[in-house]
């Protein structure tokens, strides 16, 4: 009588096949993960940009100015979520929040994260490759 018995388990090659295989599906998944990231940084200083002008406009209906550039942030304090004034998450200068004045032409320059024009109450973003925004 012979008693045979059924082996359970998975043999080394199944499991190496396995470890294969998600680290393929790692290898594809990860730079779209990564990706996410900039997105996101760029779709938050979009919204702050957006909200800063808007933040601008409204200080203009309200006192028939634009605001000035030696109280700019104090100015739009009140009218800023939170009350605290943001900073840019992309460009040479992410997190600083520094705003630089220019007139005329906007031209940016990359040394600061902020650049407005107290005369048009224009509002960029101080960097080359978001200047468009």
């Amino acid at each position: 009588m012979s008693v045979s018995r059924k082996r359970r388990g998975f043999t080394l090659i199944e499991l190496v096949i396995v470890v294969l295989v998600l680290g393929i599906i790692a290898a594809v998944a990860a730079p779209k993960l990564f990706d996410v990231t900039t997105s996101a940084r760029e779709s938050g200083t979009r919204q702050s940009l957006t909200t800063i002008r808007n933040a601008i406009e409204l200080y203009r209906a309200t006192t028939g100015n634009y605001p000035p550039f030696a109280t700019f942030t104090t100015a739009l304090k009140s009218s800023l979520q939170g009350g605290t004034f943001p900073s840019p998450q992309v460009g040479a200068k992410s997190g600083a929040n520094t705003i630089r004045q220019f007139s005329g032409t906007f031209s940016a320059t990359g040394g600061s994260g902020w650049a407005y024009n107290p005369t048009t109450g224009e509002f960029f973003i101080d960097d080359p490759d978001y200047a468009t925004w």
